[in-house]
């Protein structure tokens, strides 16, 4: 998601986030842990709002205006080897592939763009109602989040919203869902101003279980109040799953550990 000037609101919504995700009815499902298998170098000036792997590449989008960009990203060594600039006025966020386009949002100028997945060059735009946050795809659909608890479905081609499903938690909606990604049938979402990925099922929009990324260097000592975990990836031929944060040093590659169930 996106920068707010007002840190005021900044702690509300967290606030907010952070008792939906620790209240009783989201306590009952189980959590996931992690081990890290490998570290790579991330650009600390990368206010990371979008993140997907593909031909053995990162590309990644960048946030803030003025400085929101689409990139194209060495894993080894976190090099940039290509990028593009948003329009300085607006605040680019979330990006996916189709097919030899890449589509990205900006976040509040109901505005998004289509550029050419090898060149960068910018080949049209498209409109939609509401926030921008994140964009990933199942391979029939693009799935948009704009920070409600409702994930969008769009139609490739037209951008058209085909369906929609809620998100929630025990029964209780999840908002601030933020960077998304699609892997192995379910669309896992960071949650904004927490450490937690939300596993959710597409068809009904239930999260099955949170993975916690409490432990991750840059989440335990964070002077950056923005500096928040953002940015899922997933490389499906190799089947390795890659998180990092806003303005983080690193990216990780991580391997999940088997679901434990919530203490009753």
């Amino acid at each position: 998601m996106s920068f707010l000037s007002l840190k005021s609101v900044w702690f509300a919504l967290a606030a907010f986030a952070a008792v939906m995700v620790g209240s009783p009815a989201a306590a009952v499902l189980p959590v996931q842990g992690y081990e890290v298998r490998a570290t790579y170098p991330h650009d600390t000036g990368a206010f990371t709002e979008g993140l997907f792997y593909l031909d053995g590449v990162m590309f990644e989008s960048t946030g803030i205006e003025g400085r929101s960009s689409i990139r194209k990203v060495r894993l080894r060594d976190g090099a940039v080897l290509q990028s593009v600039a948003t329009d300085p006025d607006k605040f680019g966020e979330g990006i996916v592939n189709w097919g030899s386009e890449i589509l990205s949002l900006t976040w509040r100028d109901e505005i998004g763009y289509r550029w050419d997945l090898k060149t960068f060059a910018r080949k049209g735009s498209f409109r939609y109602p509401g926030e921008g946050w994140s964009l990933t795809q199942d391979g029939k659909s693009l799935i948009m989040s704009d920070g409600t608890p409702f994930l969008r479905f769009l139609d490739p081609r037209t951008l058209r919203e085909t369906r929609r499903v809620r998100v929630t938690a025990a029964g209780r909606p999840v908002v601030n869902l933020n960077e998304l990604e699609w892997v192995k049938g379910e669309i896992l979402a960071n949650i904004w101003m927490t450490n937690r990925i939300a596993r959710i099922d597409p068809a009904t929009g239930a999260v099955k279980g949170w993975i916690d990324l409490t432990g991750l260097p840059e989440t335990l000592s964070r002077r950056d109040p923005d500096a928040v975990p953002n940015g899922i990836a997933y490389d499906r031929q190799g089947d390795r799953l890659f998180v990092t944060g806003k303005n983080w040093p690193h990216l990780y590659e991580i391997v999940l550990k088997p679901l434990k169930a919530a203490a009753k």
